[in-house]
């Protein structure tokens, strides 16, 4: 495998999100960009709120330019803390958890981002999601 993210690898990732959203009865969007931060793989499952398309798709992009999981960030941006007000940043970053980086071999190739269920389920589908990444 290299160091990049295929559509095939992403669509590998998108599903094991998907099917464990639907396991646990949460409708999710879920989003994987490569490590550009570009949107390579992108569902809505039916239920999942409107609003959350464009929060799972921050969430992935702003885990790759962090190279974080954006659960990671959330003591960081409050008030009086190091990097208080990074969300008005690179177009809008969020720093609540559901964003995590995908890597392979040690090396960033992109991120999944999910959105539409509590924080927790969120970051509960990201992580099935990254733990399906071939290779």
């Amino acid at each position: 495998m290299s160091a990049s993210l295929s559509h095939a690898d992403a669509r590998v990732v998108l599903d094991a999100g998907i099917a464990h959203a639907t396991e646990i009865g949460q409708p999710m969007n879920v989003a994987v960009v490569d490590a550009g931060g570009h949107l390579v793989a992108f569902a809505r499952m039916d239920g999942a709120i409107r609003a959350s398309i464009d929060i799972a798709t921050r969430k992935a992009v702003t885990s790759v330019l962090m190279e974080l999981p954006t659960a990671a960030l959330m003591p960081l941006v409050q008030p009086g803390a190091e990097l208080y007000g990074l969300e008005q940043t690179a177009g809008g970053m969020v720093a609540f958890g559901g964003g995590i980086p995908l890597t392979r071999d040690g090396v960033l190739v992109g991120a999944v981002g999910v959105s539409a269920g509590s924080v927790e389920q969120d970051v509960s589908v990201a992580e099935a999601a990254v733990a399906a990444l071939p290779g």
